[in-house]
Parts: C-alpha cells; sequence; structure tokens
C-alpha cells in the first residue's frame, strides 16, 4: 500500500462530483473523472483502476506509451499535455481521446497518421481560455475557424473542446473562464446545425451530422473542478486530488 490513501481520495472527489450536479441540476453520469496520473507509479495507478477508475490521463507521450504497455487493456488513455508532430505517429489511432489539439497543423499530422494506419481518432480543441503566454491552445476568437476546418480532415473527429484555466487561489476566480467555454460550444454548434454539409479543405462536402453538436467539455483540474462541474463540465481531470501531490525530482 501506499502512503497516500488514494480509495479515500477517490471517495471525496467522486462525492463531491455528485453533490456539484446536484447542485447544478445534472445527473452524475454526465461527468467523466479523468485520473491525471502523470508522473505516478504503476502500482500507485492500479489502486485507483481496482477502485473502478478506467479513465486515465497522461501529459507526456513516452509515459503514456510505456503504461498503456504495462497497464490493463480496458483503460480508456488520455493525451492531456502538449502534443509534438513528431510524436503523433506514437499515439494517432492508439488512445481513447487527444485533448489537445491546437493548430491546424497538429490535427493534420494526426489525420495523415491515422489513415496510414487505417484507424481514426476522436479529439479536443484546446483553447487558450487565460490568454497565458505559458499555456498552449488556440486563441479564443480563433476557435470556431480551428474547428471548421479541422472537421474536414479524414479519420479525426472533433468531440468537443479542452481549457486549462489559470491557477487561482479561489476556484470561484475560474467560473467566468468556464462560462466562456460554454458559449464557446454553443455558438460553434448553433453555426453547425446552420450548416449540415460543409465544404471540406479538399473541396469535398463533410456530412456533419455525424459529429456535431460538440458534447465533450473537458475543463477543471483539482483545484476548481467542483465549479466545473457546476458550470457544464463534461470531463475533469483530477491528479493530485487522487494521488497526493507530485515529485518531479524522482
Amino acid at each position: 500500500m501506499s502512503e497516500v490513501n488514494v480509495a479515500e481520495n477517490l471517495k471525496v472527489v467522486r462525492q463531491n462530483i455528485i453533490d456539484a450536479c446536484k447542485r447544478a441540476g445534472r445527473k452524475p453520469e454526465e461527468v467523466t473523472l479523468i485520473a491525471v496520473s502523470k508522473t505516478k507509479p504503476v502500482e500507485l495507478i492500479m489502486e485507483a483502476y481496482n477502485e473502478g477508475i478506467r479513465d486515465f490521463g497522461e501529459n507526456k507521450v513516452q509515459e503514456l506509451t510505456r503504461k498503456m504497455e504495462e497497464m490493463p487493456k480496458d483503460i480508456n488513455w488520455h493525451l492531456i499535455g502538449h502534443l509534438q508532430k513528431n510524436k503523433v505517429k506514437y499515439v494517432a489511432g492508439n488512445v481513447t481521446l487527444i485533448h489537445s489539439v491546437d493548430s491546424y497543423e497538429l490535427a493534420e499530422e494526426i489525420s495523415r497518421q491515422c489513415v496510414k494506419k487505417d484507424k481514426t481518432q476522436d479529439i479536443l480543441v484546446e483553447i487558450n481560455i487565460g490568454d497565458e503566454e505559458s499555456k498552449f491552445g488556440v486563441d479564443y476568437d480563433d476557435a470556431e475557424e480551428l474547428v471548421y476546418k479541422i472537421i474536414g480532415l479524414p479519420n479525426i473527429f472533433v468531440k468537443g473542446l479542452m481549457c486549462i484555466a489559470p491557477i487561482a487561489v479561489n476556484y470561484e476566480e475560474n467560473r467566468k473562464y468556464f462560462k466562456k467555454m460554454i458559449k464557446k460550444v454553443v455558438d460553434i454548434n448553433k453555426v453547425m446545425g446552420d450548416n449540415v454539409n460543409r465544404e471540406s479543405s479538399r473541396g469535398e462536402f463533410h456530412d456533419l451530422t455525424g459529429g456535431f453538436p460538440l458534447s465533450v467539455l473537458s475543463f477543471g483540474m483539482t483545484g476548481d473542478y467542483i465549479a466545473a462541474v457546476e458550470e457544464g463540465s463534461t470531463m475533469v481531470r483530477v491528479g493530485t486530488g487522487i494521488f497526493g501531490e507530485r515529485d518531479y525530482n524522482k
């Protein structure tokens, strides 16, 4: 057993999600809890697995692919960190969801690799919601255009939007960012609803009925996931709240 009580931590997080859903008039099953396992050993991650967690998030491709080999095959793996084009071939078509697509060039490479492997890949478009220089993500005002361009690519499916809100002392401070994310997905879905068939970048018409409306909203972390759930997040990414603080020196 580890020093961190993963089972107890999970109990608290799950109850917080249930309570937040109740306050927001939502059903708890509308929210997927992603256990962020970056830098954590397989032995510790298996404690969460044994408590019923099947969605795990990793930041680095090398660490993700290693853990995919070592852990049970029924896990839904989420790549939540920045993805470099030269690493795409290792994950495209192999993970449940790539949360961090922030450019057309990256989406194009994911599409190319998936076509090559005869696989498909679900993705989220990452928005730099706080307009922070230190963070990745497309500018808020450019998100629609990026979504519209990506949907013209083969073997890649935009499922929704993702953001990493600024670090806040009080999680209430991030509600404004979460509200902006909700507004953005509503705006995109409205436009897409008015354009059931849209011309793709290759001059073809892309049938949107299978991919829209966008339904996944990935925002909310250990410090602010309660507010995120109350504001409409469908995926929260909790690491420290489950596995304890990270030691990056190890």
